[in-house]
Parts: C-alpha cells; structure tokens; sequence
C-alpha cells in the first residue's frame, strides 16, 4: 500500500530507534487503516503499545493533535465508535466533525471518489461506518489523507485493536492465550481472527453451520498465524470451543443490515449463547467480551454479561485510548510529544 501525503504537513522528524515496533509506529504516518491486513505485526503491536502509554499518560498527548481536523461519516448508528473518536481526539487537541448519513448513504448524492476529493482538502483524516465495504476502500483509493474504518460488514478493525489492548492489560502478552469466539461468523469475528493471529494468540472460532467467517479472512488469518507461531481453529460446537479458553467473546447474531433475518436466526444461535454454563467450560480465570450493544439473554445471558468474568466495559473505554494511538500515528502526531523527542520507551 502506498503512503499517503500528509496535506499542508511535513514529514515527522524520526529519530533513530533500535525498538522495531517505534520503527513500526513512524511508517503508520499517512497510511489508511481499511482492514487489519493493512497492517503488519509490528504495526499491530505498535497501535496497542502506544494505546497503552496514551492511557497511562494522556496529559503528555494534549497537543499532540493541534488543529488537525477529523471527520466522521456514518451510515450506521453509533454510541462508542463516535463518541470515543469525538472525545479522543478533542483532548489531543483537534477537532471532531461528526456528518450523519443514515438517511442518505455515503455515493448516492454524489460519488465516492468526489467526497473523497472534496472532504481531503478540509479535513486530516477520514473515519467513516458503513454498510459496504468497497465504500471504505474507494474512499481511501480517492481520498489523499488517511481514511480509518470505523466499522463496515466485512470488518471492525477498531474494535479489534481495543479488544486485544483490554486484554494486555489483564494477561500481559498475548502471545500463546487461547481466544475463542462463539456467535455469528461477522466482521468483529474477522478482524479479531486476524489481530489474534498478528499477535501470536490461538484463536478457535464457533459458529452454526453457515455462519462461518468469509473464507479469504480465514486463510489470511491461518497465513498469519503460521507466520507467528500459534494458530485458527474453526468450529461448530461451542462446548469445544470454549475448553480451556483464556477468553470467551461474542457478538450479537443479527448485525445491522440483518435485522430481517432475525426471526430465522434466533433458533439457529441460540445453542450459541454465552451463558454461566458455557463459561464453566473455559478456563477459570477466563474473561468474557462483548463488542456491545449486547441483547441481553439472547447471544449472552445477564448473569455473564454483568458477571465478575466480564471486561466489555474495559473494552468499552479502551476503543478511546488505541483510537487515539492509531490517529497520532496516522496523522503523525508522535513528533508534538515530549516522550517521542526524548527518545522514550512507550511501554
């Protein structure tokens, strides 16, 4: 993928580094993030590692962003994605413009490639929520500032790296954990499919007969995960799944643009669902996760949701802080920091 020009900014001033996700980190300036795939390892481990610092130390990242301008255009309705981009960007000191196109779909008024052309002159960077994918791409194939997908059918790669920074901060590395996923083959399942694999985690997948992950996903997940020493395992018993798993997640069965399928999809997920029962089968230190918004006693009962295994909340307020490490690095914003200017290990 070729870099993008950051408009009307130069080039940050990279120091030499010996640490190679730092090295990682300054290549991310000016690129797209469509797709986990975009990404390598080191830049996966980048993201979470500088999402972690921006956590810890958010007064050092204040003016990291000054004046730089972020759009957001949706065509699906959103609680956290808008909300954690608006306010991470606000306290790094840019600006959040929020266009609502959920009556008026992103390439029905005018082309995609125009917005595209039109927005890059206004604007540092581009998140836009979808329903089809080919809109993320061709807005980023149009556009010559980065463009981040904050959700489309095919993937949620936001969603992923807050999901695998949540949990770092309660196992540590990754590598070698054991992450299961039971529900509906969708687009979380397939960015967490490949962030698992990008970080050495065994991911093991359960879904009905059907409702598998897109195959392309699958055999780029398992390409990855040759590469990094662990592996992707697809399922059809949930029971299975689940044994001795460090982690249980699921999604709702019926994602947006579905809803006409529910009433056929209920029966079929339902042995799916993440219950007290089910998560008696993971190991017993395991987390349960959720991309939220859950239906409550449908894909997970009350008692797992609102339960003492439960991290969605963590979650929740990690898609912030790994939001606000992907646009600093985007947008190259590590140079406004005092950390980066001297040099300083991010973890």
């Amino acid at each position: 993928m070729a870099s993008k020009a950051i408009i009307d900014r130069p080039a940050p001033d990279v120091p030499v580094q010996k640490d190679p996700d730092i090295l990682a980190a300054a290549r991310l300036a000016g690129e797209d993030l469509c797709s986990i795939a975009d990404l390598s390892s080191a830049e996966v481990r980048a993201i979470l590692k500088l999402g972690h610092d921006v956590k810890r130390n958010p007064r050092e990242y204040r003016h990291a962003l000054d004046a730089r301008q972020m759009v957001l255009m949706f065509e699906k309705a959103s609680l956290r994605t808008r909300l954690s981009f608006e306010t991470g960007i606000n306290t790094m000191g840019g600006n959040a413009i929020f266009v609502d196109h959920t009556s008026s779909p992103l390439g029905e008024r005018e082309s995609i490639a125009d917005v595209a052309r039109n927005v890059e002159r206004w604007v540092d960077v581009i998140v836009l929520r979808t329903y089809a994918h080919d809109t993320i791409t061709e807005m980023a194939a149009n556009s010559r500032v980065p463009v981040i997908n904050a959700l489309s059918d095919f993937e949620h790669p936001c969603q992923a790296l807050a999901d695998f920074m949540t949990l770092q901060e309660h196992f540590g590395a990754v590598t070698g954990m054991n992450f299961t996923y039971v529900g509906d083959g969708n687009n979380v399942c397939h960015s967490l499919m490949l962030t698992g694999a990008q970080l050495g985690a065994n991911v093991t997948v359960a879904t009905p007969r059907g409702y598998s992950p897109d195959i392309e996903i699958v055999t780029l997940a398992r390409e990855m995960a040759q590469a990094n020493g662990c592996e992707v395992r697809l399922l059809q018993d949930p029971q299975a799944a689940v044994e001795n798993a460090d982690a249980v997640y699921t999604d709702v069965c019926v994602s947006m643009g579905f809803e006409h399928e529910s009433t056929k999809r209920a029966p079929i997920f339902r042995p799916f669902q993440v219950n007290e029962a089910l998560m008696q089968k993971a190991a017993s230190h395991a987390v349960f996760m959720h991309c939220l918004p859950a239906r409550r006693n449908a894909e997970v009962t009350d008692a797992v949701l609102d339960g003492p295994q439960s991290i969605v909340f963590d979650q929740a307020e990690n898609r912030m802080h790994a939001q606000k490490a992907l646009l600093l690095l985007l947008l190259g914003g590590l140079a406004n920091t005092a950390s980066f200017k001297n040099e300083r290990e991010l973890a």
